[in-house]
């Protein structure tokens, strides 16, 4: 199979990683990034550009393109490669909308059935303070619009909250969900749905869950608290009332459905939907998949996973740990030289997947963000996350920085990260 992945971020070269590992594949990228490059053809063509995207791909012969980035997916790139007639894993501009604006996604919940938190969408100062007041500390204030996984402020101070709000256009104010959060991600072809392994992820910058949010510092699967009921329980009151409401309003969804969850004491209910894979929370998931990607993707792009067998997954655990760049969240450093990844090259359970590297002069560099992850696969979540860490051992560059308790809550390592 011919595959395009686009995208730049350690989202994309996981799943380029992952494709080029099946039989007959051929995977190209756009741009790509140089980790990439090892398993792909690069092509400097823009990310936003559908026509472009679509042009690329008629002249390679493309059988599937997968859209990575939200912001592409928001702006409607999926729609011109439908409509030249090849097949895309990722959502219309209609359905993108589910991640595109906290309000529509809030509405379609409520149509749906599904449970999640309370919430007013508000626009003046004076609907945000009567939100804030109505549904008290903590204060949880999400930006209507995409904000790269950094809109959401999850506070005790009510300034801060208002604060946020103030520097939104429009924000959705929420109830706090108590209870440890998870991802689950499910491929969807219009009307069904099949999931993928749960992970969780790390979003706060700094050790304990303290800090800003960022568009996460590590991740890993499966989850050995999750009571064993929990994705059925989700597909069934979440996933499958929410696609039949899509396919109700004329927006049949077709990607990755990203479902983020709370698990409290009356079950799970839904924090927010994404419609791409989760970054990094998607690299252990891949890291245990032990049937082929890129069958699935084709199926559900093409409107029948029923015509594909589910995925299977190995035994064991896996474990993604994100060094970031200097001043990441608030500012980022770039053209730092990196240090070490060659040496990981070799190692089976251990891989660096990149995300904000580029190539100077022939040496890696930082490109801004969060640069890369070491990802590891072990017997359980304990051997994985030692391996991540002693590869994170070997990897260096100025102002690197990273979290030492991914990870560590199920093996109880680390007191009250319970905040991630």
């Amino acid at each position: 199979m011919k595959t395009l992945v686009i995208g730049t971020g350690g989202r994309e070269h996981a799943l380029a990683l992952q494709l080029s590992l099946e039989d007959g594949a051929e995977v190209h990228a756009a741009p790509g990034n140089p980790g990439m490059a090892v398993v792909a053809t690069l092509h400097d063509v823009d990310p936003m550009d559908g026509a472009a995207i679509t042009a690329l791909a008629t002249e390679l012969g493309i059988d599937l393109v997968v859209v990575g980035p939200e912001a592409p997916l928001v702006a409607g790139v999926a729609d011109p490669i439908r409509a030249a007639g090849i097949a895309c894993f990722g959502p219309s501009r209609a359905a993108a909308l589910l991640e595109g604006s906290k309000a529509f996604s809030k509405e379609v919940m409520g149509a749906a059935g599904v449970p999640t938190a309370g919430s007013r969408t508000c626009v003046t100062p004076d609907e945000v303070a009567a939100a804030l007041d109505a549904f008290g500390a903590p204060y949880v204030v999400k930006d209507d619009s995409l904000a790269a996984g950094k809109g959401v402020v999850v506070t005790g101070d009510r300034g801060e909250a208002l604060a946020h709000a103030a520097s939104c256009d429009r924000v959705v104010v929420e109830e706090f969900l108590d209870g440890p959060e998870f991802s689950l991600f499910v491929l969807c072809d219009g009307t069904r749905g099949v999931p993928l392994l749960p992970a969780q992820d790390f979003k706060r910058i700094f050790d304990g869950g303290r800090g800003p949010n960022t568009g996460g510092m590590g991740s890993y699967s499966p989850l050995p608290w999750l009571p064993d009921d929990v994705v059925e329980t989700v597909m069934s009151g979440v996933v499958e009332p929410t696609l039949a409401e899509m396919a109700k309003r004329g927006a049949p969804f077709v990607g990755c459905l990203y479902v983020g969850l709370a698990q409290t004491e009356q079950g799970p209910k839904v924090i927010e939907f994404n419609c791409r894979f989760g970054d990094p929370d998607i690299q252990p998931v891949l890291a245990l998949l032990a049937s082929p990607l890129g069958p699935l993707l084709e199926a559900a792009a093409e409107g029948d996973l029923s015509a594909v067998e589910p995925p299977t997954f190995a035994p064991g655990a896996a474990v993604s740990v994100v060094m970031a760049s200097a001043g990441y969240p608030e500012g980022s450093s770039k053209g730092d030289v990196i240090v070490g990844t060659e040496t990981l090259a070799k190692e089976t359970d251990v891989e660096v997947i990149h995300a904000g590297t580029a190539l100077t002069d022939g040496a890696l560099v930082t490109a801004g963000g969060r640069v890369l992850a070491v990802r590891a696969v072990g017997v359980d979540v304990a051997d994985a996350r030692a391996k991540a860490y002693e590869g994170i051992a070997t990897i260096s560059f100025r102002g690197a920085q990273w979290r030492r308790d991914i990870a560590a809550e199920p093996l109880g390592v680390v007191e009250g990260a319970a905040s991630r």
